[in-house]
């Protein structure tokens, strides 16, 4: 039996033929819109990977450009060493470091009295009303030593410090200041050795200015700290307060009515009033920052003071709290809950609570005549180190400083006038520490301190029973710096050796030595009977020390 379409095809012949051509007539249509559609994807594919691979030779050609045709900025290099001679010349305890030129290397700033300067400057001491020989005040690179300025500034130095670092966006720049005999006063900016502001001084002939100088809050609104300068007369002790911008005189000098010494304080209570802490006999002696301002200019102060610090005031002798033996030393320190104080006396050091004034440690029985230093023995934990006696029973202590408890202690014989103790962050969060003793630790008892050599003593908290002897000088030091130089690079130490007398003139060096370079060179002394590892793995420890900014 035949099927419907073969039926239908033999009934109706040209329906089924006319069905035929229609189906391949559409076949030929959808062929021909494949082939007009497939070269326009061909061409879309072809775009995208012109597209694809200019891109990338755009990218690299900014590689190319960026790498290798433009230049990059120098960096300067660093000399491991270099030293600075002056002939015939004196010079100050007075170190200033600022990055002068902006290398981003930290440069030295040093004071020197001498009849002729470097020949790098044209100014000589008849130039600025000066008689022959006068003091100058010089800036030196950091990184190789050459002069960056120089120029006198007055006939002697009576004072000189220098005010705390300004932020880079302060209206005011870093600043020397300077006390002259005769009468001078006067600041220098540290960047240009220009003289931004001075005056005649007003400090008699006998009159001493204790030290240090005091930035107070600014009080004339001319957005730069102010000046507090304390003096004595007799026994005696007078504040004067300066505008640090222009050095003129706030009001007149007024008396602090107590009897006191130098190693003055300005302490800020937890409750942000401002007190002025003096030594006076066995007890500390206190005056707010409040009373002085009212005293000195008649008028109400923009400072308060503290109830609670007023109540333990004697306000006849200004005694704020008594002290075993007499004090040496005041120090601001970081304690838990805003700043506490260190009192050093010639018997003990005592921590005491910022607000409170209570003890919160005492060590016993001491005999300091070092100003002691901050550190960190172990991580992120303040330290002190403390220099307890003289000569060759000289003790380094250091001591956790929120207990008290002795964390390593090194009896490190020293020589008259050697320079203090300091310390150098490092990238592990503890300090390097760097000692001034006698070249030979053993033996000392039987040697003559003045025939000794002096030796720069090296000790990090990682190697307890080490140290690095780095350096011997045998000239006599004025003063001694460690440095980080440039920021996460090198640390280095800065020397100042001359006279022991301004009335002998001689050889004055200013030196610069890279701690790093110093220590394959170096001796390894061993505190104990056992050797932790060998003295090249030492040094090598040593060597890879990183150092950091302070925070």
């Amino acid at each position: 039996m035949m099927d419907n379409k073969d039926l239908e095809a033999e009934i109706h012949p040209l329906k089924n033929e006319d069905r035929k051509s229609q189906e391949n007539l559409g076949n030929r249509l959808k062929n021909e819109d494949n082939l007009k559609s497939a070269p326009a994807q061909s061409r879309l594919s072809r775009c995208r990977t012109v597209a694809f691979f200019l891109s990338l030779f755009f990218c690299l050609l900014v590689v190319f450009v960026v790498s290798f045709i433009i230049p990059c900025p120098d960096r300067p290099v660093s000399q491991s060493m270099w030293r600075i001679d002056y002939n015939a010349a004196v010079t100050y305890d007075f170190l200033a470091m600022e990055d002068i030129n902006k290398d981003r290397i930290q440069d030295v700033v040093f004071l020197y009295k001498n009849t002729n300067n470097s020949n790098s400057s044209n100014r000589s001491c008849t130039d600025e009303g000066f008689s022959s020989p006068c003091a100058f005040v010089a800036a030196v690179s950091g990184a190789n030593g050459s002069v960056l300025w120089e120029r006198p500034v007055v006939q002697d130095v009576a004072f000189v410090e220098r005010t705390m670092p300004q932020p880079s966006d302060s209206k005011t720049s870093s600043a020397c200041i300077l006390v002259g005999r005769p009468g001078s006063f006067l600041a220098i900016d540290l960047f240009t050795g220009e003289t931004l502001w001075s005056h005649p001084s007003s400090f008699g002939g006998n009159t001493s200015i204790l030290s240090p100088l005091l930035q107070v809050p600014d009080i004339d609104s001319d957005g730069a700290p102010d000046l507090l300068i304390l003096t004595q007369e007799g026994k005696e002790v007078s504040g004067s307060i300066y505008s640090g911008s222009t050095g003129h005189q706030i009001g007149h000098r007024g008396s602090l009515s107590m009897h006191g010494d130098s190693s003055s304080l300005l302490h800020v209570t937890r409750t942000g009033a401002h007190y002025i802490l003096l030594p006076c006999a066995s007890s500390l002696c206190s005056c707010s920052l409040k009373d002085l301002y009212e005293k000195v200019t008649g008028r109400d102060a923009p400072f308060k003071s503290d109830p609670h610090w007023e109540n333990m005031l004697n306000a006849s002798t200004h005694r704020l709290l008594p002290s075993s033996g007499a004090i040496r030393y005041l120090m601001n320190v970081p304690g838990k809950a805003g700043q506490d104080v260190l009192l050093v006396s010639s018997e003990a050091c005592v921590l005491l609570d910022g607000q409170e004034l209570t003890p919160r440690w005492t060590l016993g029985a001491a005999q300091i005549l070092r100003k002691p230093v901050l550190g960190h023995y172990k991580p992120d934990t303040p330290a002190v180190v403390i220099e307890n006696g003289t000569g060759i029973d000289r003790q380094i202590l250091l001591l956790d400083l929120h207990s008290g408890a002795i964390l390593w202690s090194q009896t490190l014989p020293n020589f008259p006038g050697a320079p203090p103790s300091t310390s150098l962050p490092t990238a592990d969060h503890r300090s390097a520490f760097f000692f001034w003793g006698l070249h030979e630790l053993i033996g000392t008892n039987e040697m003559d301190p003045g025939d000794a050599q002096h030796s720069l003593y090296m000790f990090h908290p990682t190697l307890p029973s080490v140290l690095l002897e780095l350096a011997n000088i045998s000239a006599n030091i004025v003063t001694f710096d460690v440095v980080l130089f440039e920021t996460s690079r090198h640390a280095a130490y800065v020397l100042l050796t001359g006279p022991a007398s301004s009335d002998m003139p001689g050889l004055v060096s200013v030196i610069k030595h890279k701690v790093r370079d110093l220590v394959p060179g170096s001796r390894v002394v061993y505190l104990g009977e056992g050797r932790p590892d060998s003295d090249q793995a030492i040094r090598d420890r040593f060597s890879w020390l990183r150092y950091r900014s302070e925070v």
